[in-house]
């Protein structure tokens, strides 16, 4: 049974849990019954994206940070935030008139100082910021496709490749991607060719002056979206997959806001 408590302003309305909760994980035939509200472990960590809050400061009236870290772990390693992601893009996709698969991304990645000690930290000379890189890739309504967390030291041209080859597991159907200068090159662009039979092209920025450059502002306006999480400010997390899972979070977090249900 819910317990009520005052809401906060990050809880789902009705109409958005009634979106996702259907593609949450069924309660297991065996075992005991389960007694978590799942709408209150989503509650909790949408308030951990959006404040910033640590594990061990996790109000008390949200489920216990065992229960809630629990299930944060099993929804990253399970595919169940994959499958929210999907849904709620899909739906965004054809609302806006689009096909429910995209055939074309935008790539860029983001630079984020490491918080505490974190695995396969890096140091990005070019940035000269110590931490992880986060290699995302968008469709052209800004939507997260795609995302993987390495190490800052690894250049974009090699966190492409990262990138792409999950991309394509779930877009195959992707022909053309869109970078920014850091990813050009003839060995990329032929790898992209003749890896996938995907176009590369580089959209490169007018110097010296300021100007807003056709595809690259959508991928950085994902990345502004994914400033309005705190949880984001650094990178907090030990393990890269739960630092893609925060960004899964806060880009679900984004759509729901997008569909805007009442």
């Amino acid at each position: 049974i819910m317990m009520q408590r005052n809401p906060y302003p990050s809880d789902l309305t009705d109409k958005q849990w009634q979106l996702i909760a259907p593609h949450l994980p069924p309660e297991k035939e065996k075992g005991r019954p389960r007694k978590t509200d799942l709408r209150e472990v989503v509650n909790a960590l949408l308030y951990m994206s959006r404040t910033g809050c640590q594990w061990s400061m996790l109000p008390s009236d949200f489920p216990p940070r065992s229960t809630t870290h629990g299930y944060f772990s099993a929804w990253r390693d399970d595919g169940t935030l994959d499958e929210v992601s999907r849904v709620l893009r899909e739906k965004i996709r054809i609302k806006a008139g689009r096909k429910r698969l995209p055939s074309a991304a935008v790539i860029d990645s983001q630079s984020a100082k490491n918080g505490l000690a974190i695995e396969c930290v890096g140091f990005d000379s070019a940035k000269r910021i110590k931490g992880r890189k986060r290699h995302v890739a968008v469709d052209v309504l800004g939507l997260l496709l795609a995302v993987v967390v390495h190490s800052a030291r690894i250049d974009e041209r090699q966190g492409a490749k990262l990138l792409m080859a999950r991309l394509s597991l779930w877009f195959p159907c992707i022909l053309k991607v869109w970078a920014d200068g850091g990813y050009s090159g003839s060995p990329l662009r032929d790898w992209f060719l003749a890896k996938f039979n995907c176009i590369l092209e580089i959209v490169k920025r007018p110097r010296k002056q300021f100007q807003i450059v056709k595809w690259r502002w959508i991928v950085e306006r994902t990345f502004g979206w994914f400033n309005w999480q705190r949880r984001l400010s650094k990178d907090y997390e030990y393990y890269e997959e739960s630092a893609e899972a925060w960004i899964k979070i806060a880009s679900i977090n984004v759509m729901l806001h997008r569909l805007k249900p009442g």
